[in-house]
């Protein structure tokens, strides 16, 4: 199983935002995922007044509640559940009467510096959040092959510069490292099963810079121990880095101690295993949406997301790992996420065996 030094690793802090194009504005119109919104990025912005936010511990946290003017209080918190109704029951706020805005949090860190809102059930009190940000093009594609290739489904919005996320739930990958991953309540080949699965579906989608901080692992109880599902949760770097190992979780740093896991209870012919069985649902899926897959792959190969130099090394890095040369007329990532698919579609048609390694 491959291993290299991952302190070497690195992405850039502050990707630059792509803006929403035309083309994929169409997409986005067509599978109503664009919708006329009350409440834009830019009003959110406009807070009269913040105070740090501390964890339940009182610990700091990077995040800051804000506070808006009384009037505009008032009509934001009506526009806010509106825009909630929006994203969950399609605009239908008969059943959402009940909720109040308990909350707005901002946090400045981060590519699309996100604002939380915090909306509370009066009658039982129970929680929920979503999330309010800048519009990025990346993102967008992010969240959409997420939605259409992976295990999980998302709901998002957007509405000209201004982009709205249902919360994804799940223990921080991070927290789930220090606190929960030798707990006697995981079992270790379904823990390490599920590393490999979701290594291969960041690998083969481009969806890179998944550190720790930026997945969830979610708990699912089963007759026979829990089910496990690690889900991205941050989709900023979807198709911009050059180096081919950004896009491979297992070798960011903070990531070690997960790879070393699958490394102690998983062997070679196990992991690869594993990873067909998740090429094989990738494929499964995208035949499902065919249509629709080929129809936002054809708008992001014409949509400029990374600089050129960064296309032309990954293109290269590719094009020697899987010693295809198709690879090296590849002219944008959308193009190079096809060519990955197609890889995959061809070695699983002839029966080729996996890359070795934990990602293969």
């Amino acid at each position: 199983m491959e291993v290299e030094d991952t302190s070497r690793i690195r992405t850039q802090q502050k990707k630059p935002s792509v803006p929403i194009r035309d083309g994929l504005r169409g997409y986005l119109t067509r599978y109503r995922r664009e919708r006329d919104l009350p409440v834009t990025y830019e009003r959110l912005r406009r807070f009269a007044d913040c105070i740090p936010l501390s964890d339940s511990k009182g610990r700091a946290t990077l995040w800051d509640s804000v506070y808006y003017g009384p009037d505009e209080m008032r009509t934001l918190q009506d526009d806010l559940k509106r825009v909630y109704a929006i994203l969950r029951v399609d605009g239908d706020l008969s059943v959402m009467q009940h909720l109040y805005i308990d909350r707005i949090d901002y946090c400045a860190f981060g590519n699309s510096a996100p604002f939380r809102i915090r909306i509370v059930n009066a009658y039982n009190d129970n929680p929920d959040h979503f999330y309010i940000k800048r519009g990025d093009a990346s993102r967008v594609y992010g969240l959409e092959l997420e939605h259409l290739l992976s295990p999980n489904r998302l709901n998002y919005l957007t509405h000209g510069g201004t982009l709205v996320e249902e919360h994804i739930a799940g223990i921080p990958g991070n927290e789930f490292i220090t606190r929960w991953m030798a707990s006697p309540e995981i079992k270790p080949i379904r823990l390490a099963k599920e590393l490999v699965k979701f290594n291969e579906r960041c690998f083969v989608r481009l969806l890179g810079d998944m550190r720790s901080y930026n997945y969830v692992v979610v708990f699912t109880p089963d007759f026979e121990g829990a089910q496990i599902r690690i889900r991205a949760m941050d989709f900023d770097q979807q198709g911009y880095e050059g180096r081919m190992n950004l896009y491979r979780p297992q070798f960011f740093k903070d990531n070690l101690p997960m790879a070393q896991f699958c490394m102690k209870h998983l062997r070679v012919e196990t992991a690869q295993q594993y990873q067909r069985e998740e090429q094989v649902m990738i494929l499964q899926r995208a035949a499902i949406i065919e249509d629709r897959l080929n129809m936002l792959l054809g708008i992001m190969a014409a949509d400029r997301i990374a600089p050129p130099e960064n296309v032309r090394q990954l293109r290269g890095e590719l094009a020697q790992y899987f010693q295809r040369d198709s690879y090296l007329r590849c002219e944008s990532m959308g193009a190079l996420v096809r060519e990955n698919l197609e890889t995959i579609r061809l070695n699983v048609n002839n029966s080729l065996p996996s890359k070795p390694g934990l990602g293969l």
